[in-house]
Order: C-alpha cells, then sequence, then structure tokens
C-alpha cells in the first residue's frame, strides 16, 4: 500500500514547524513522505540582522529543523514582509504542489494578523484548482487528481472561526516538535522574545532556555486539546481523549479533493479511531488517490 505524500507550507521558516511539526513527525514515524515549505525567506524577522545576511542564517535554520523528523524543509525566494499574490507567485506554487505531487495539502487561513500569512493562504488556494488544468504551467505536468487541501488551527474568530476536522494528539511527539523549533535560534531566542510574543526573561545557559521555551510552547499550545475537546474524544475515545493535553488541529477546504472516511484514515494512520477500523482500511484503495502520472 503506497503512503501518502504531505505538503505543508507555511508563510515563514518555522511557522510549519509550530503548526504541524508534531504531526509531520508522525507522519514520518509512519513512513510518509512530506515536504515542509517557507515561501518567504524569512529576511524580515529580526531586530537587529534583516536582508541577505538573515535569510542566510535563517534558511540554515530551517534545513536543521526538518533533520529533527528526517524531511526537507526548502525556503523559498519571496521577500519576508512583501508577499504578494501575483500571478508570478501562483505559478510558482502550481510548479511546487504539482513537482511533490501531494496527497494532502495544508497552509494557513486566508484571515491572519500577518500579510504573508494570508496571501501564503490565497496563493496555496489559487492554486488548489489550477494545479490540474494542463493549460496552465504546461511546462509542469498537471496533476490528474486535486490534492486536498487543508488549514492549520488559529485563534482568529472573524469572519469565520477555525473548525477542527482532524485533531491529532502530539504529546508522544512533542520533543520532536521543541527539536525543531530549538533549532531557530533567530527566533525563538532571539526575535519573538524581542517581538513580544514572549514576555518572560530568557535564560542564558543553553540548557535552561530549552527548558524556557518548552513551558512557553505547552501554554502557548494547549488551549486548542480544550477548546476542541468534543472532537479529541470522538477521535480518541472518552478515556483517553479526556486526559490528552497537546494537539495540532486542522480544517479542511472546500476546495481541492474531498475527504472521505476512507482517505481519511489513509492519510492520517496514526489516529486510533480509523487505524482499528480494519473493515474501512480494507476497503482503501490508494490509486483513487494518487497522482502516478
Amino acid at each position: 500500500m503506497a503512503s501518502p505524500r504531505i505538503l505543508a507550507i507555511g508563510a515563514h521558516p518555522d511557522d510549519v514547524d509550530i503548526k504541524v511539526g508534531g504531526t509531520s513527525a508522525l507522519w514520518r514515524k509512519h513512513g510518509c513522505e512530506v515536504l515542509l515549505i517557507s515561501v518567504t525567506d524569512g529576511s524580515g524577522g529580526h531586530q537587529t540582522m534583516k536582508g541577505p545576511e538573515l535569510a542566510k542564517r535563517r534558511k540554515a535554520e530551517a534545513s536543521e529543523a526538518g533533520k529533527v523528523i528526517g524531511t526537507e524543509y526548502r525556503v523559498l525566494d519571496f521577500p519576508d514582509g512583501g508577499l504578494m499574490p501575483t500571478l508570478e507567485a501562483r505559478h510558482q506554487i502550481i510548479r511546487l504542489i504539482r513537482g511533490f505531487k501531494p496527497d494532502l495539502v495544508l497552509t494557513h487561513r486566508p484571515n491572519d494578523y500577518h500579510p504573508d500569512h494570508r496571501y501564503t493562504s490565497i496563493l496555496v488556494q489559487d492554486a488548489a484548482y489550477m494545479v490540474t488544468v494542463p493549460a496552465v504551467c504546461p511546462e509542469t505536468p498537471h496533476l490528474r487528481h486535486n490534492p486536498i487541501f487543508g488549514y492549520f488551527a488559529d485563534d482568529f474568530r472573524k469572519p469565520i472561526p477555525f473548525h477542527a476536522d482532524i485533531v491529532v494528539d502530539i504529546e508522544p511527539v512533542f520533543d520532536s516538535i521543541m527539536g525543531m523549533l530549538d533549532c531557530h535560534v533567530s527566533q525563538f531566542y532571539e526575535w519573538l522574545p524581542y517581538n513580544g510574543v514572549f514576555f518572560d526573561a530568557i535564560p542564558e545557559n543553553c540548557n535552561d532556555r530549552q527548558d524556557w521555551l518548552k513551558k512557553a510552547m505547552i501554554e502557548w499550545i494547549k488551549p486548542y486539546a480544550d477548546r476542541f475537546r468534543d472532537e479529541v474524544v470522538k477521535t480518541y475515545g472518552v478515556e483517553k481523549g479526556e486526559k490528552i493535553r497537546l494537539i495540532e488541529a486542522f480544517e479542511i477546504s472546500e476546495y481541492g479533493g474531498k475527504l472521505d472516511p476512507e482517505k481519511k484514515a489513509w492519510l492520517f494512520p496514526f489516529l486510533p479511531s480509523l487505524r482499528n477500523d480494519t473493515k474501512l482500511l480494507g476497503a482503501i484503495d490508494c490509486g483513487d488517490y494518487r497522482d502516478d502520472e
């Protein structure tokens, strides 16, 4: 049985680590192919460094973060803080998706505080159907079947709050997430504290600062489990579901392919309520979901 291919597209180096790092680690443990993308070069995310020097540093940090879970972490060349949903950018995203041939594509939602997040989402949405159109970007073979597209969880309420279609217990792989985040020294130990994301003083000792970051991330992530407790219990059962503290959640877009129970079981093989349904898994024909041309 073929393993699914997952493409996670964030606006900046470290976005996908925060939003889908744990689920990516689980996918890799189950033999799935995962490609992590930062659409912008990260050249705007620091209080003292900037431009090519910072872009080079952040690209290296992203590469090391990908190695933590054994996957490629690719950084594109669009300027941090200057991304626009142009036709040129759309075509680059179309070619990227076609080249990787993903079964699932995850990205930001289009309502977000950061313009790069919003425009990354718009670019991916605009590519969602066009990846199947032969006359668009004809130099890159089109996909015969549209991937499923989805969104990372967020806290924005307007115009429509995030809806959790998928929830994943990430506590078993939380150390992998922290290993990825620890690679982004320029962000989690320099820029984000300066910019006010974290308010406590950072310990000078490297080991102490890793513990500090872990505590900060737990406080940042844990509200999601309670917010989507009904879906967590539905997925993991009452006994386990009530105890789960840390999750990642995803909303499936109306654009792209449709997520039926069979596809869900195939794309998320680590979800117990799906994995244990042998009748359901036996009905899966991966050829229906994979474009092998």
